[in-house]
């Protein structure tokens, strides 16, 4: 009974509530653990000096709360709480009220995408304006079903260097849309796909709304755990593996050439297909390390590549492509037919032509410069001054970090969600990236994309408060 030793105050607040509060910080910090059995009501209430009504409010409040459950005839057990609508609304919500100015009083860390301010607006606007004189009336027309022709030739000349079949090549809304429209092709109901553990939060929920039976296995710093796969293969059916070859979202985690080759020789072995997500290759950092895709060492034709154009570019230009198996590129063109018939004819004109004239790689070249900084300058700060709170690995590219707070550390990623919030600081827990949101309660991701040095600055210091009145707390 001695973790249950609570210092009731006199005031304002009523005892129960004071009760209710300590006992979920139990809960919470793992003090309480899951299913575990709480005192009696006469024990308790005879414990702190109170009457049994106060603790049976208690109770009945921790149960309203999602804190606890009664079982009849046995008492009163702890439940931690999963991570439910009611947090991912209150995540979602925080972006669209503060979308537009709102936004500039908060320091960012949740950025995905390279920063709006970098795009080369008037480069862009001359090369529209070349496609409209072009192209006249016909640059807003619809497209053929692939997409446009000279977009997808200059995607297979200037990134594939004409290894492909253009007509392999489906132009798609972004990343997400192509994950959807592979899964609409591949996954029936009851179908077995396995993803990384944690993974992005969207193929979560596309997969989830396929009714598939999600299957995780552990990543780590150079991929997958091979030995996590091999047991998953062996007993169950796998139909599709959804991964992120460079730079995982959240991780920050890229494939090794060895394991992108057994994993390829696996899939072959155990006859499954992969939907490899290229997740910002373009900003690689560390010089040893060698960009090649799964798709490029693939000798099968087991690989569904997607790329998007607009984590790199520009969130509102939805462009991206799709890489077709010869066995479901029919399947996956009907999928796109039915989901939207065309991404925008004029955008991909644009795009075509701003790749051909080579300001692609010169946009490339000049995020690779910026973001190279600013990688470099979080990862000193967080050294310096998270370093005794938490854990990282330096993903060597990409736009974030992903963070495990050290055991010693008493809080949740959720908990410090709204306390950054709260001081205009705003991070993603990790609790988003797991099938299981309890995985995730010690990781939190940050990205620098959206925050100048001087914000990291200022925004790592705000955190590091909070961490420290947290063990304080504790």
């Amino acid at each position: 009974m001695e973790k249950y030793n609570i210092k009731l105050c006199q005031g304002d607040i009523p005892k129960y509530i004071q009760i209710t509060r300590y006992i979920k910080k139990l809960i919470d910090s793992n003090a309480i653990e899951d299913g575990e059995k709480l005192p009696p009501i006469r024990v308790f209430s005879d414990f702190l000096g109170v009457n049994n009504d106060t603790i049976i409010n208690a109770y009945r409040r921790l149960q309203h709360e999602g804190y606890a459950v009664q079982k009849i005839g046995s008492g009163t057990y702890a439940k931690k709480r999963e991570i439910n609508r009611t947090f991912k609304k209150d995540y979602s919500d925080t972006f669209k009220k503060l979308s537009g100015e709102a936004i500039k009083d908060y320091i960012d860390f949740t950025g995905e995408n390279a920063c709006g301010d970098f795009f080369p607006v008037t480069t862009f606007k001359n090369v529209l304006n070349e496609v409209l004189d072009r192209d006249g009336a016909g640059a807003l027309a619809y497209q053929e079903l692939l997409g446009y022709k000279g977009l997808r030739e200059s995607i297979n000349k200037y990134f594939w260097g004409n290894t492909l079949d253009s007509d392999n090549i489906l132009i798609v809304s972004g990343a997400q849309q192509g994950i959807d429209i592979a899964s609409k092709a591949l996954i029936n109901i009851n179908d077995n796909v396995l993803v990384e553990k944690p993974t992005y939060s969207g193929a979560l929920s596309v997969f989830k709304g396929r009714r598939a039976n999600i299957f995780e296995a552990d990543i780590k710093e150079d991929g997958i755990d091979i030995m996590d796969l091999k047991n998953i293969l062996k007993k169950n059916k796998i139909k599709c593996f959804y991964l992120m070859s460079y730079f995982q979202n959240p991780t920050g985690c890229s494939y090794s050439i060895e394991k992108k080759r057994e994993i390829l020789r696996l899939a072959e072995e155990y006859d499954f297909y992969i939907i490899e997500d290229d997740y910002l290759s373009e900003l690689i950092y560390d010089p040893n390390l060698e960009y090649k895709s799964f798709k490029a060492l693939d000798t099968h034709d087991r690989v569904i590549y997607i790329k998007s154009f607009s984590k790199i570019f520009l969130p509102g230009i939805r462009i991206g492509y799709l890489i077709c198996p010869d066995r479901f590129k029919e399947q996956l063109q009907n999928s796109k037919l039915d989901t939207d018939i065309a991404t925008s004819s004029l955008m991909q004109r644009a795009l075509q032509l701003y790749i051909e004239k080579g300001f692609w790689r010169e946009y490339i070249n000049q995020l690779n410069i910026i973001y190279n900084e600013r990688y470099n300058h979080m990862q000193r700060q967080l050294e310096q001054v998270l370093g005794e709170k938490v854990e990282f690995i330096k993903p060597g590219g990409g736009l974030n970090f992903y963070i495990k707070l050290k055991e010693a550390v008493k809080t949740s990623s959720i908990k410090l969600f709204y306390d950054c919030k709260e001081q205009n600081v705003l991070i993603t827990p990790g609790v988003l990236f797991y099938k299981n949101s309890k995985d995730g309660e010690s990781f939190f991701r940050l990205g620098f994309s959206k925050a100048e040095k001087h914000e990291i600055d200022k925004g790592l210091n705000v955190i590091n408060n909070i961490l420290k009145a947290s063990d304080r707390l504790g």
